[in-house]
């Protein structure tokens, strides 16, 4: 038999076209446009300091890492931003499993109490600056598979 004849992109220019549709995983849209619109004041204030690459690297809200969501993920550094109100005083234990199955992922955190970002917004800022400029995009994976 020969080649197969090539199947033109669908409409939109994505894809190869042809074939199964592709399967994927339901993401938790639902719950993080909640956990977005429900945003206590302190949230809604560090967000206007990381919105829009201002401190130069992307940042999103609400951002489901396997069973957890963090408050605010930069997926290029691997950087998570959490935020702890006083509801956190009573969930240390649960805290303390979710900062163990993101660091296993490959993440790193950076804590901060409402209480700092409302008194001083612009050190938690200027500490978050000083992170990202001491941290490297994670390495790209090397052509051709695993390195010996």
């Amino acid at each position: 038999m020969g080649e197969a004849p090539l199947v033109p992109p669908p409409a939109g220019g994505r894809g190869l076209g042809g074939g199964p549709a592709p399967t994927f995983k339901r993401r938790e849209t639902d719950r993080a446009k909640g956990l977005r619109n429900a945003a206590p004041t302190p949230e809604r204030l560090l967000w206007q300091q990381l919105r829009n690459r201002k401190l130069g690297y992307k940042f999103s809200r609400q951002m489901p890492i396997g069973p957890y969501f963090a408050d605010f993920l930069c997926r290029e550094l691997n950087l998570i931003i959490e935020l702890d109100g006083e509801s956190h005083d009573h969930i240390v234990a649960y805290d303390a499993r979710r900062d163990d199955y993101c660091h296993a992922q490959g993440y790193q955190i950076l804590r901060f109490s409402n209480a700092d970002v409302m008194e001083n917004l612009e050190g938690v800022v200027t500490h978050i600056h000083t992170t990202l400029a001491q941290a490297h995009p994670r390495p790209l994976p090397q052509a051709g598979g695993e390195q010996k």
